[in-house]
C-alpha cells in the first residue's frame, strides 16, 4: 500500500499540475468555457458569467497548488479532501455534459488536448478511484522535505502562478495551442486532407407497410420497400474529420470575402469579438497603428461580431480609416485572447499576433 500510494501520489500530483498549468497559460480561454457551463440550457447560472474570469483564475491556481501540495506531502488531510471535492465536482460536471450532450469539450486540458465528453468523464472516474486510494492510504503521504523548505517551495509556486497569470492576461498565452498560432496558415487549416475519415450516419426509415409501421435501418441508401414512407431519423454514429479551422468567414453585407482577403500578401486584422466588452480607449492607439500600416502598403480590416451600427459609431468616434467585417464571435475569441487584438498575415499565414498592450511590437517594414 505504501508503494501504491507513493506512485499514485506522484501521478495525480503531476497530472493536476500539468492540467492546471495548461489552463493557467490561457485563463481567458478557460473563462469562455466556464461561461458555456453557466449559460442557460446547461447549468443555468447566468449570474456567475460576469465572474467567469476570476473563477477560472482561482480554480486553476488551486489546481496547480493542490498538485504541488500532494507531491510535497503538505497537510495531507486538507490536500486529500480538496482533491476529493474537486474530482467529485468535475466528475458530476463531465457526466452531466456527456449524458445530456451540453458542452462538447470540457476544457480539462485547454486547447492542448481535446477530449470528448465521455472521454472526460472516464478520465475523471479513473482519477476519482486514484484519489480514493490516496484517501485510504493517506497515512503514507509524508513530507519529502523539511517544513521550512516546503513552505518556501509553496510560496514560490504561488508567486509563480500569480506572476504567470498576470503576464498572460496582459499579453497573450506564452504557448499557443490553437490553430491560429504564429506561423500557421488559415486556409490550410480549413482544408480536409485526402483520405480523411468521413462522418458515418445511421438512418432509420419509417414506412407504412400493409397498414403496419415498420422501420428499416441503413447507413445512407434509401431502402427499397413496398410501402408508404412516413419519416426518417438520422444519427451520427461515427464523427468525420473536422479541420482545425472551421466557421471562419469574413462577411460584409452577406458576402464572404475570406478567400480573397486570405490571398493578400500584406493584411492586418484588427479583431474585437464584442465591442461592448472591448477596451475602447485602445482604439486611439489602434488608429495610429492602422495609419502606419496603411502608410507601409498594408491592407487593414476590422473583424467583429458586433453589429454594423456599433462598428460605424466606433469608426466615426476614433476616425478609423478601415472597414469592419462580421465574423463569428466564437471564432474571434479563438483567434486571439485579446479584445481588441491585432494579427498581421501574409497570404493567410499569421506572421505577427499581439495583445493591445503590445501594439508597439508590430513591425510593418
Amino acid at each position: 500500500m505504501k508503494y501504491l500510494v507513493g506512485f499514485v501520489r506522484i501521478f495525480v500530483g503531476v497530472l493536476f499540475i500539468i492540467s492546471g498549468f495548461i489552463k493557467l497559460n490561457d485563463p481567458v480561454g478557460f473563462s469562455f468555457k466556464l461561461e458555456e457551463y453557466f449559460s442557460q440550457g446547461v447549468l443555468d447560472l447566468p449570474f456567475l458569467t460576469p465572474y467567469a474570469l476570476a473563477i477560472s483564475i482561482l480554480v486553476v491556481i488551486i489546481e496547480v497548488m493542490v498538485g504541488v501540495m500532494l507531491i510535497l506531502g503538505y497537510k495531507r488531510k486538507i490536500t486529500v479532501w480538496t482533491l476529493i471535492a474537486m474530482i467529485v465536482f468535475f466528475t458530476f460536471l463531465t457526466f452531466y455534459s456527456a449524458y445530456f450532450n451540453k458542452v462538447t469539450d470540457c476544457g480539462c486540458f485547454g486547447d492542448a488536448i481535446k477530449l470528448t465528453p465521455w472521454e472526460s468523464f472516464t478520465k475523471d472516474v479513473v482519477l476519482l478511484v486514484l484519489i480514493l486510494i490516496l484517501y485510504i492510504g493517506r497515512k503514507y503521504i509524508t513530507p519529502f522535505l523539511k517544513p521550512h523548505t516546503i513552505t518556501a517551495f509553496l510560496l514560490a509556486s504561488l508567486l509563480i502562478c500569480i506572476g504567470y497569470v498576470y503576464y498572460v492576461l496582459n499579453h497573450l498565452p506564452v504557448i499557443d495551442f490553437r490553430p491560429y498560432e504564429i506561423g500557421k496558415n488559415i486556409e490550410e487549416g480549413m482544408s480536409v486532407p485526402e483520405g480523411a475519415p468521413k462522418a458515418i450516419f445511421e438512418y432509420k426509415w419509417k414506412f407504412n407497410v400493409g397498414g403496419e409501421e415498420e422501420i428499416y435501418t441503413t447507413t445512407g441508401d434509401y431502402p427499397t420497400v413496398d410501402g408508404e414512407f412516413i419519416d426518417v431519423e438520422t444519427n451520427e454514429i461515427q464523427a468525420g474529420y473536422e479541420p482545425p479551422v472551421h466557421d471562419f468567414t469574413i462577411e460584409q453585407e452577406g458576402q464572404d470575402f475570406a478567400a480573397s482577403l486570405l490571398q493578400d500578401p500584406m493584411l492586418v486584422m484588427v479583431i474585437a469579438y464584442d465591442l461592448r466588452k472591448s477596451d475602447l480607449e485602445v482604439f486611439s492607439k489602434i488608429k495610429l497603428m492602422a495609419d502606419e500600416a496603411l502608410k507601409n502598403g498594408f491592407k487593414v480590416i476590422g473583424m467583429s461580431a458586433s453589429g454594423p451600427d456599433q462598428t460605424a459609431l466606433l469608426k466615426e468616434k476614433y476616425d478609423l480609416n478601415f472597414d469592419f467585417y462580421f465574423t463569428d464571435e466564437t471564432t474571434l475569441k479563438t483567434i486571439v485572447r485579446s479584445n481588441p487584438g491585432v494579427l498581421v498575415l501574409e497570404k493567410g499565414t499569421i506572421k505577427q499576433k499581439v495583445h493591445y498592450n503590445d501594439l508597439e511590437d508590430l513591425n510593418f517594414e
